[in-house]
């Protein structure tokens, strides 16, 4: 068991097998040592999270949504190092969406339910820049989307 999944695995987080993709794309790309991630929804073992932040959900249930986002993105990068991610070293960017109703302002505090657990879990390496955005509707109904820069080695 790699360090990061040790880590994990002391967090109770356990990565799934990496989602296939729904449409015309792929999972990951990698450019030299930089993999971009495709957006990841959120979802659990039920199915979708779904819920527009500001109307049927509130800006803590839409932080756990990022976290499932976040926990997608590590199952993708964890498939893009050939299964061994320990070759992670860090996150680089993180661009997060948020289905919202306008008068919504709180896109940072969802989105920090990702950053939050990927700092708890890989430390340093997953410090970030971000971008945090609303979203008059986001696929399949789902409360958040987001997507990853990520260096390897």
């Amino acid at each position: 068991m790699s360090g990061y999944e040790k880590r994990l695995t002391e967090l109770g987080v356990s990565l799934p097998n990496a989602p296939a993709p729904a449409a015309n794309y792929v999972p990951f790309v990698q450019v030299g040592d930089i993999v971009y991630i495709s957006g990841q929804i959120s979802m659990d073992a039920d199915g979708f999270i779904t819920g527009k932040l500001g109307d049927t959900m509130d800006a803590d249930t839409g932080a756990a949504a990022a976290k499932t986002c976040a926990i997608g993105l590590l199952a993708q990068v964890k498939a893009a190092c050939g299964g061994d991610l320990d070759r992670l070293v860090r996150v680089v960017k993180l661009t997060g969406f948020v289905n919202s109703t306008a008068d919504f302002g709180d896109q940072p505090k969802v989105i920090n339910g990702a950053s939050d657990f990927l700092v708890e879990a890989l430390g340093e390496a997953g410090r970030h820049s971000r971008s945090a955005v609303s979203a008059a509707s986001l696929p399949f109904g789902v409360a958040v989307e987001i997507e990853g820069i990520f260096q390897i080695k």
